[in-house]
Protein backbone atom coordinates (compact mmCIF):
# COMPACT_ATOMS: atom_id res chain seq x y z
CA UNK A 1 0.00 0.00 0.00
CA UNK A 2 1.05 3.67 -0.70
CA UNK A 3 2.10 6.08 1.44
CA UNK A 4 -0.56 8.65 2.41
CA UNK A 5 -0.62 11.75 0.42
CA UNK A 6 -2.65 15.06 2.09
CA UNK A 7 -2.50 18.25 0.66
CA UNK A 8 -2.95 21.43 3.17
CA UNK A 9 -4.41 24.24 0.61
CA UNK A 10 -4.06 27.99 1.88
CA UNK A 11 -5.43 31.07 0.08
CA UNK A 12 -2.99 33.32 0.06
CA UNK A 13 -3.95 36.87 2.06
CA UNK A 14 -7.83 34.79 1.13
CA UNK A 15 -10.00 38.70 1.77
CA UNK A 16 -7.95 40.61 0.25
CA UNK A 17 -7.10 38.44 -2.49
CA UNK A 18 -10.81 38.09 -3.21
CA UNK A 19 -11.39 41.72 -3.36
CA UNK A 20 -8.73 42.25 -5.16
CA UNK A 21 -9.88 39.91 -7.97
CA UNK A 22 -13.05 41.17 -8.63
CA UNK A 23 -11.66 44.91 -8.48
CA UNK A 24 -9.85 43.90 -11.03
CA UNK A 25 -12.49 41.74 -13.09
CA UNK A 26 -14.33 45.04 -12.56
CA UNK A 27 -11.94 47.66 -13.18
CA UNK A 28 -9.40 46.51 -14.79
CA UNK A 29 -7.80 49.98 -14.71
CA UNK A 30 -7.24 50.53 -10.66
CA UNK A 31 -4.39 49.84 -9.02
CA UNK A 32 -4.36 45.90 -7.89
CA UNK A 33 -4.68 45.93 -3.90
CA UNK A 34 -2.38 43.14 -4.00
CA UNK A 35 0.76 45.48 -5.40
CA UNK A 36 0.13 48.51 -2.39
CA UNK A 37 -0.11 48.54 0.59
CA UNK A 38 -4.02 47.61 1.94
CA UNK A 39 -5.98 45.77 4.44
CA UNK A 40 -9.36 44.61 5.00
CA UNK A 41 -10.59 46.36 7.77
CA UNK A 42 -13.66 45.87 9.66
CA UNK A 43 -15.87 48.76 10.79
CA UNK A 44 -14.11 51.09 13.50
CA UNK A 45 -17.58 52.72 14.45
CA UNK A 46 -18.62 49.57 15.09
CA UNK A 47 -15.75 49.01 17.22
CA UNK A 48 -15.05 45.79 14.60
CA UNK A 49 -11.98 47.97 13.19
CA UNK A 50 -9.31 45.18 13.27
CA UNK A 51 -6.90 43.58 9.94
CA UNK A 52 -8.85 41.28 8.68
CA UNK A 53 -6.32 40.81 5.99
CA UNK A 54 -3.22 42.48 4.39
CA UNK A 55 -1.12 42.72 1.33
CA UNK A 56 2.63 41.39 1.29
CA UNK A 57 3.38 44.85 1.28
CA UNK A 58 1.31 46.55 4.04
CA UNK A 59 3.17 43.41 6.21
CA UNK A 60 6.46 44.71 5.33
CA UNK A 61 5.59 47.59 7.16
CA UNK A 62 5.00 45.11 10.37
CA UNK A 63 1.21 45.12 9.59
CA UNK A 64 -0.68 42.18 10.99
CA UNK A 65 -3.94 40.31 10.96
CA UNK A 66 -5.96 41.00 13.37
CA UNK A 67 -4.38 44.15 15.21
CA UNK A 68 -6.63 47.60 15.72
CA UNK A 69 -6.76 49.39 12.08
CA UNK A 70 -5.64 52.27 14.24
CA UNK A 71 -2.24 50.83 14.97
CA UNK A 72 -1.74 49.28 11.50
CA UNK A 73 -2.34 52.78 9.90
CA UNK A 74 0.45 54.10 12.79
CA UNK A 75 2.69 51.72 11.34
CA UNK A 76 1.65 52.45 7.15
CA UNK A 77 0.41 55.96 7.29
CA UNK A 78 -0.64 55.37 3.56
CA UNK A 79 -2.22 52.28 4.46
CA UNK A 80 -5.27 51.72 2.19
CA UNK A 81 -8.07 50.27 3.94
CA UNK A 82 -11.32 48.47 2.18
CA UNK A 83 -14.34 47.43 3.81
CA UNK A 84 -14.79 43.53 3.62
CA UNK A 85 -17.59 42.09 1.31
CA UNK A 86 -18.88 38.70 2.94
CA UNK A 87 -21.20 37.54 0.53
CA UNK A 88 -18.16 37.66 -2.28
CA UNK A 89 -16.27 35.75 0.34
CA UNK A 90 -18.93 33.28 0.63
CA UNK A 91 -18.75 32.73 -3.14
CA UNK A 92 -15.45 32.74 -3.69
CA UNK A 93 -15.11 30.18 -0.68
CA UNK A 94 -17.89 28.11 -2.76
CA UNK A 95 -16.11 27.87 -5.69
CA UNK A 96 -12.71 26.76 -4.41
CA UNK A 97 -14.17 24.26 -2.86
CA UNK A 98 -15.91 22.58 -5.60
CA UNK A 99 -12.58 22.92 -7.72
CA UNK A 100 -10.68 20.80 -5.29
CA UNK A 101 -13.59 18.69 -5.40
CA UNK A 102 -13.22 18.22 -8.85
CA UNK A 103 -9.46 16.40 -8.37
CA UNK A 104 -9.82 15.17 -4.73
CA UNK A 105 -11.01 11.84 -3.77
CA UNK A 106 -11.72 13.65 -0.51
CA UNK A 107 -11.73 17.09 0.33
CA UNK A 108 -12.52 18.89 4.38
CA UNK A 109 -12.86 22.49 4.40
CA UNK A 110 -11.00 23.57 7.16
CA UNK A 111 -11.81 27.24 7.20
CA UNK A 112 -13.19 29.65 4.64
CA UNK A 113 -10.09 29.75 3.22
CA UNK A 114 -8.34 26.88 4.05
CA UNK A 115 -8.77 22.52 2.89
CA UNK A 116 -7.11 19.57 3.28
CA UNK A 117 -7.49 16.65 0.28
CA UNK A 118 -6.35 13.40 0.67
CA UNK A 119 -5.13 12.20 -2.60
CA UNK A 120 -3.77 8.92 -1.43
CA UNK A 121 -3.60 6.74 -4.25
CA UNK A 122 -4.00 9.47 -7.14
CA UNK A 123 -0.65 9.14 -8.49
CA UNK A 124 -1.95 6.50 -11.38
CA UNK A 125 -4.24 9.53 -12.71
CA UNK A 126 -2.21 12.94 -11.74
CA UNK A 127 1.62 11.50 -11.66
CA UNK A 128 4.04 12.92 -8.99
CA UNK A 129 1.90 13.81 -6.44
CA UNK A 130 4.11 17.24 -5.59
CA UNK A 131 4.13 18.07 -9.15
CA UNK A 132 0.66 18.04 -9.64
CA UNK A 133 0.16 20.33 -6.43
CA UNK A 134 1.84 22.93 -8.82
CA UNK A 135 -0.40 22.37 -11.65
CA UNK A 136 -3.21 22.05 -9.00
CA UNK A 137 -1.78 25.93 -7.71
CA UNK A 138 -1.49 27.10 -11.24
CA UNK A 139 -5.20 25.99 -12.23
CA UNK A 140 -6.82 27.71 -9.33
CA UNK A 141 -4.79 31.11 -10.47
CA UNK A 142 -6.04 30.20 -13.49
CA UNK A 143 -9.39 29.37 -12.95
CA UNK A 144 -10.66 31.60 -9.47
CA UNK A 145 -7.78 34.55 -10.47
CA UNK A 146 -6.18 33.96 -6.80
CA UNK A 147 -3.14 32.66 -5.35
CA UNK A 148 -3.08 29.22 -3.05
CA UNK A 149 0.41 27.92 -1.07
CA UNK A 150 -0.07 23.84 -1.25
CA UNK A 151 1.38 21.74 1.84
CA UNK A 152 2.11 18.48 0.67
CA UNK A 153 2.99 15.66 3.30
CA UNK A 154 1.82 11.97 4.12
CA UNK A 155 -0.56 14.04 7.70
CA UNK A 156 -2.73 16.17 7.66
CA UNK A 157 -0.41 18.07 10.59
CA UNK A 158 2.74 18.22 8.46
CA UNK A 159 0.69 19.59 5.19
CA UNK A 160 -0.56 22.23 7.46
CA UNK A 161 2.84 23.53 8.50
CA UNK A 162 4.33 23.23 5.15
CA UNK A 163 1.39 25.40 3.57
CA UNK A 164 2.67 27.82 6.25
CA UNK A 165 6.62 28.07 4.81
CA UNK A 166 7.45 31.05 2.17
CA UNK A 167 4.43 32.75 0.92
CA UNK A 168 3.00 33.52 -1.46
CA UNK A 169 2.16 30.92 -4.45
CA UNK A 170 4.02 28.05 -3.07
CA UNK A 171 4.26 24.49 -2.88
CA UNK A 172 6.07 22.73 -0.14
CA UNK A 173 6.72 19.59 1.27
CA UNK A 174 7.33 18.56 4.65
CA UNK A 175 7.76 14.66 4.92
CA UNK A 176 8.95 12.73 7.78
CA UNK A 177 12.76 12.47 6.49
CA UNK A 178 12.21 16.19 5.95
CA UNK A 179 11.62 17.26 9.75
CA UNK A 180 14.90 18.08 10.84
CA UNK A 181 16.01 20.26 8.62
CA UNK A 182 12.42 21.88 7.96
CA UNK A 183 10.76 21.92 11.31
CA UNK A 184 12.37 21.76 13.93
CA UNK A 185 14.43 24.60 13.68
CA UNK A 186 11.43 26.69 13.79
CA UNK A 187 10.42 28.86 16.81
CA UNK A 188 7.84 27.14 19.26
CA UNK A 189 5.35 29.60 17.87
CA UNK A 190 5.39 28.14 14.93
CA UNK A 191 3.99 24.77 15.45
CA UNK A 192 0.67 24.08 15.09
CA UNK A 193 -1.58 24.40 18.46
CA UNK A 194 0.70 25.99 20.27
CA UNK A 195 -0.54 29.47 21.20
CA UNK A 196 0.92 32.73 23.02
CA UNK A 197 0.50 31.41 26.62
CA UNK A 198 1.61 27.61 26.15
CA UNK A 199 4.60 29.33 23.66
CA UNK A 200 5.52 31.74 27.35
CA UNK A 201 5.09 28.86 29.46
CA UNK A 202 7.35 26.65 26.87
CA UNK A 203 9.89 29.65 26.94
CA UNK A 204 9.49 29.69 30.75
CA UNK A 205 10.47 26.11 30.83
CA UNK A 206 13.49 26.72 28.48
CA UNK A 207 12.09 25.23 25.40
CA UNK A 208 12.25 28.10 22.60
CA UNK A 209 12.30 25.92 19.47
CA UNK A 210 10.54 22.63 18.14
CA UNK A 211 13.09 20.42 17.99
CA UNK A 212 13.85 21.12 21.96
CA UNK A 213 10.27 20.73 22.71
CA UNK A 214 10.59 17.40 20.28
CA UNK A 215 12.97 16.30 22.45
CA UNK A 216 11.36 16.82 25.74
CA UNK A 217 10.63 14.04 28.07
CA UNK A 218 6.28 14.04 27.42
CA UNK A 219 5.85 12.91 31.69
CA UNK A 220 7.12 16.64 31.72
CA UNK A 221 5.29 18.13 29.48
CA UNK A 222 1.70 16.33 30.79
CA UNK A 223 2.42 17.86 33.89
CA UNK A 224 2.56 21.26 32.97
CA UNK A 225 -0.19 20.89 29.93
CA UNK A 226 -1.85 17.71 30.91
CA UNK A 227 -3.32 16.63 27.48
CA UNK A 228 -2.74 19.27 25.60
CA UNK A 229 1.32 18.59 26.18
CA UNK A 230 0.98 15.12 24.94
CA UNK A 231 -0.73 16.62 21.51
CA UNK A 232 2.04 19.06 20.81
CA UNK A 233 4.70 16.66 21.70
CA UNK A 234 3.03 14.40 19.09
CA UNK A 235 2.95 17.60 16.64
CA UNK A 236 6.65 18.75 17.32
CA UNK A 237 7.36 15.02 16.50
CA UNK A 238 5.44 15.22 13.11
CA UNK A 239 3.08 12.66 14.41
CA UNK A 240 -0.60 13.58 13.38
CA UNK A 241 -3.10 10.26 13.28
CA UNK A 242 -6.03 12.82 11.99
CA UNK A 243 -7.94 11.74 8.50
CA UNK A 244 -9.30 13.90 6.09
CA UNK A 245 -12.77 13.62 6.24
CA UNK A 246 -15.60 15.42 3.99
CA UNK A 247 -18.09 15.03 6.82
CA UNK A 248 -18.71 17.59 9.31
CA UNK A 249 -18.41 16.07 12.82
CA UNK A 250 -20.82 16.22 15.19
CA UNK A 251 -20.97 19.74 17.43
CA UNK A 252 -20.14 18.87 21.16
CA UNK A 253 -20.75 22.56 21.81
CA UNK A 254 -22.71 26.08 20.48
CA UNK A 255 -21.31 28.98 21.56
CA UNK A 256 -21.62 33.12 20.26
CA UNK A 257 -20.47 36.52 21.13
CA UNK A 258 -21.31 39.86 20.32
CA UNK A 259 -18.96 43.20 20.57
CA UNK A 260 -21.17 45.69 20.78
CA UNK A 261 -20.47 49.20 19.19
CA UNK A 262 -21.46 51.02 23.25
CA UNK A 263 -20.47 50.39 26.57
CA UNK A 264 -22.74 48.40 28.14
CA UNK A 265 -23.85 50.12 31.67
CA UNK A 266 -26.80 48.79 32.67
CA UNK A 267 -28.36 44.95 33.42
CA UNK A 268 -32.04 45.62 31.43
CA UNK A 269 -29.33 45.75 28.07
CA UNK A 270 -27.36 42.98 29.00
CA UNK A 271 -29.65 40.94 29.45
CA UNK A 272 -31.28 41.60 25.75
CA UNK A 273 -27.92 41.22 24.51
CA UNK A 274 -27.58 37.89 26.49
CA UNK A 275 -31.23 36.76 24.92
CA UNK A 276 -30.79 37.81 21.01
CA UNK A 277 -27.22 35.53 21.55
CA UNK A 278 -29.30 32.34 23.30
CA UNK A 279 -31.72 32.91 20.53
CA UNK A 280 -29.14 31.78 18.42
CA UNK A 281 -27.61 29.19 20.45
CA UNK A 282 -30.79 27.65 21.02
CA UNK A 283 -32.05 27.68 17.38
CA UNK A 284 -28.64 25.37 16.64
CA UNK A 285 -28.99 23.45 18.95
CA UNK A 286 -33.05 22.26 17.92
CA UNK A 287 -30.89 22.27 14.27
CA UNK A 288 -28.79 19.60 15.10
CA UNK A 289 -31.29 17.52 17.39
CA UNK A 290 -29.31 17.75 20.12
CA UNK A 291 -29.69 19.08 23.64
CA UNK A 292 -26.88 20.29 26.00
CA UNK A 293 -26.37 20.26 29.72
CA UNK A 294 -23.69 22.99 30.32
CA UNK A 295 -24.12 27.10 30.15
CA UNK A 296 -21.56 29.25 30.46
CA UNK A 297 -21.52 33.45 30.07
CA UNK A 298 -18.33 35.48 29.49
CA UNK A 299 -17.80 39.14 29.92
CA UNK A 300 -15.18 41.27 28.44
CA UNK A 301 -15.05 45.11 30.18
CA UNK A 302 -13.91 48.36 28.53
CA UNK A 303 -10.80 47.76 30.02
CA UNK A 304 -10.59 44.13 28.09
CA UNK A 305 -10.67 42.42 31.13
CA UNK A 306 -12.11 38.88 30.69
CA UNK A 307 -14.32 36.82 33.34
CA UNK A 308 -16.94 33.54 32.78
CA UNK A 309 -18.75 31.85 34.85
CA UNK A 310 -20.76 28.36 33.66
CA UNK A 311 -23.08 25.92 35.33
CA UNK A 312 -24.63 22.57 34.86
CA UNK A 313 -27.88 22.45 34.03
CA UNK A 314 -30.47 19.51 36.28
CA UNK A 315 -31.62 18.44 32.98
CA UNK A 316 -30.65 18.75 29.60
CA UNK A 317 -32.20 21.07 27.09
CA UNK A 318 -32.63 22.39 23.90
CA UNK A 319 -35.07 25.39 24.81
CA UNK A 320 -34.00 29.06 24.59
CA UNK A 321 -35.94 30.36 27.68
CA UNK A 322 -34.00 27.82 29.46
CA UNK A 323 -30.43 28.68 28.42
CA UNK A 324 -31.47 32.07 28.73
CA UNK A 325 -32.68 31.81 32.43
CA UNK A 326 -28.95 30.13 33.00
CA UNK A 327 -27.23 33.22 31.21
CA UNK A 328 -29.42 35.97 33.56
CA UNK A 329 -28.28 33.91 36.83
CA UNK A 330 -24.78 33.35 35.65
CA UNK A 331 -24.71 37.33 35.06
CA UNK A 332 -25.85 38.41 37.41
CA UNK A 333 -23.35 36.27 40.01
CA UNK A 334 -20.59 37.31 37.37
CA UNK A 335 -21.07 40.96 36.86
CA UNK A 336 -19.04 43.71 38.50
CA UNK A 337 -20.95 46.61 37.17
CA UNK A 338 -17.67 47.81 34.63
CA UNK A 339 -19.12 49.10 31.39
CA UNK A 340 -19.14 45.90 29.34
CA UNK A 341 -17.73 45.91 25.20
CA UNK A 342 -18.29 42.38 24.76
CA UNK A 343 -20.58 39.47 26.34
CA UNK A 344 -20.73 35.82 24.95
CA UNK A 345 -22.47 32.79 25.51
CA UNK A 346 -21.67 28.72 24.84
CA UNK A 347 -23.83 26.35 25.57
CA UNK A 348 -21.84 22.59 26.11
CA UNK A 349 -22.21 18.27 26.93
CA UNK A 350 -24.35 18.32 23.82
CA UNK A 351 -26.26 15.06 23.20
CA UNK A 352 -28.73 13.90 21.16
CA UNK A 353 -30.24 12.09 24.14
CA UNK A 354 -32.56 13.75 26.45
CA UNK A 355 -31.93 13.49 30.12
CA UNK A 356 -34.88 15.57 32.81
CA UNK A 357 -34.41 15.47 36.22
CA UNK A 358 -38.09 14.96 37.76
CA UNK A 359 -39.57 18.20 38.12
CA UNK A 360 -43.59 18.14 39.09
CA UNK A 361 -44.71 21.55 37.26
CA UNK A 362 -41.69 22.21 34.78
CA UNK A 363 -41.35 18.92 32.74
CA UNK A 364 -44.49 19.16 30.76
CA UNK A 365 -44.02 23.28 30.45
CA UNK A 366 -40.58 22.43 28.90
CA UNK A 367 -41.78 19.81 26.39
CA UNK A 368 -44.35 22.85 25.52
CA UNK A 369 -41.55 25.18 24.93
CA UNK A 370 -39.15 22.95 23.29
CA UNK A 371 -42.30 22.20 20.84
CA UNK A 372 -43.03 26.38 20.52
CA UNK A 373 -39.58 26.77 19.59
CA UNK A 374 -39.10 23.97 17.13
CA UNK A 375 -42.44 25.49 15.53
CA UNK A 376 -40.67 29.23 15.52
CA UNK A 377 -38.03 27.93 13.94
CA UNK A 378 -39.82 26.64 10.98
CA UNK A 379 -40.90 29.96 10.59
CA UNK A 380 -38.00 32.10 10.52
CA UNK A 381 -36.59 29.32 8.25
CA UNK A 382 -39.75 29.32 5.37
CA UNK A 383 -40.17 33.62 6.31
CA UNK A 384 -36.60 34.45 7.11
CA UNK A 385 -35.52 35.37 10.96
CA UNK A 386 -37.51 38.63 11.38
CA UNK A 387 -41.04 36.76 10.46
CA UNK A 388 -41.30 36.74 13.98
CA UNK A 389 -39.31 38.03 17.27
CA UNK A 390 -39.86 38.24 20.74
CA UNK A 391 -42.16 41.61 21.90
CA UNK A 392 -39.23 43.27 23.99
CA UNK A 393 -36.96 43.25 21.17
CA UNK A 394 -39.73 45.46 18.76
CA UNK A 395 -39.49 49.25 18.51
CA UNK A 396 -40.57 50.66 21.68
CA UNK A 397 -40.22 53.84 23.34
CA UNK A 398 -39.79 51.72 26.54
CA UNK A 399 -37.20 50.09 25.17
CA UNK A 400 -33.44 50.55 26.31
CA UNK A 401 -32.30 53.40 23.93
CA UNK A 402 -29.12 52.29 23.27
CA UNK A 403 -30.15 49.07 22.49
CA UNK A 404 -30.86 49.68 18.71
CA UNK A 405 -27.99 48.35 16.50
CA UNK A 406 -27.97 44.47 17.66
CA UNK A 407 -30.26 42.24 16.18
CA UNK A 408 -32.76 39.87 18.21
CA UNK A 409 -30.63 36.91 16.48
CA UNK A 410 -27.20 38.12 16.93
CA UNK A 411 -24.84 35.38 15.26
CA UNK A 412 -21.58 37.27 15.76
CA UNK A 413 -21.58 38.38 12.20
CA UNK A 414 -24.53 40.70 11.31
CA UNK A 415 -26.68 39.85 8.75
CA UNK A 416 -25.22 41.06 5.83
CA UNK A 417 -21.81 39.72 6.46
CA UNK A 418 -23.45 35.92 6.65
CA UNK A 419 -25.79 36.07 3.49
CA UNK A 420 -25.16 32.46 2.41
CA UNK A 421 -23.26 31.33 5.30
CA UNK A 422 -23.64 27.57 5.90
CA UNK A 423 -22.04 24.88 7.51
CA UNK A 424 -17.91 25.15 7.87
CA UNK A 425 -18.06 28.52 5.67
Amino acid sequence: MSEPIIYHIDVNSAFLSWEAERRHREHPEETDLRSIPSAIGGNEEMRHGIVLAKSPSAKKYGVRTGEPLAQARRKCPGLVVVPPNYPLYVEKSRKFIELLQRYAPSVEQYSIDEAFCDMSGTEKLYGNPVLFAHTLKDTIMQELGFTVNIGVSCNKLLAKMASDFEKPNQVHTLFPGEIPEKLWPLPIEELFFVGRATSAKLRSMGIATIDQLAATDVRILRSHFKKHGETIWNYANGRDTGEVTSKAPANKSYGNSLTIHFDVEDSATAKMVLLSLCETVGARIRADKSYIGVVSVSIVDFEFHHSSRQETLPSSTNVTEKIYESACRLFDRLWDGKPIRQLGVSAGHATTEHYMQYELFDSENSEKLSRLNSAIDSIRSRYGEDSIKRARFAASKDAPEQSAGFSHMTRGLDKSKRTGMTGKV
